[in-house]
């Protein structure tokens, strides 16, 4: 199986950044998609940035010009910047993580959540 640490989170004032970061660990066979997900209270999970194997990204259209993804192959981290932070992206971050493990086939992992709190 495959386990995910998130590291990072806190409160944060307007205009402040913040770097999230998760590491895989585990029988890992094969990592491909490594992304990150948030959930604001009373709202539903929303995909913020995923990155391929290969360092492709996407990003929400919300995050757009300031979230960076990126991903360490070799250490089976992602990690999430997050500058010019505003109040509506308070939420808890997921970490996502599509790998291979074991005897399993393909399949999504997920992290325990941590919070970020963006206030003045």
């Amino acid at each position: 199986q495959v386990q995910l640490v998130e590291s990072g989170g806190g409160l944060v004032q307007p205009g402040g950044s913040l770097r999230l970061s998760c590491a895989a660990s585990g029988s890992i066979s094969s990592i491909y998609t490594m992304g990150w997900y948030r959930q604001a209270p009373g709202k539903r999970r929303e995909g913020v940035a995923v990155i391929s194997s290969g360092g492709i990204t996407n990003y929400a259209d919300s995050v757009k010009g300031r979230f960076t993804i990126s991903r360490d192959n070799a250490k089976n981290t992602v990690d999430l910047q997050m500058n010019s932070l505003k109040p509506e992206d308070t939420a808890v971050y997921y970490c996502n993580v599509n790998a291979q493990a074991g005897w399993s086939g393909r399949a999504d992992y997920w992290g325990q959540g941590t919070q970020v709190t963006v206030s003045s």
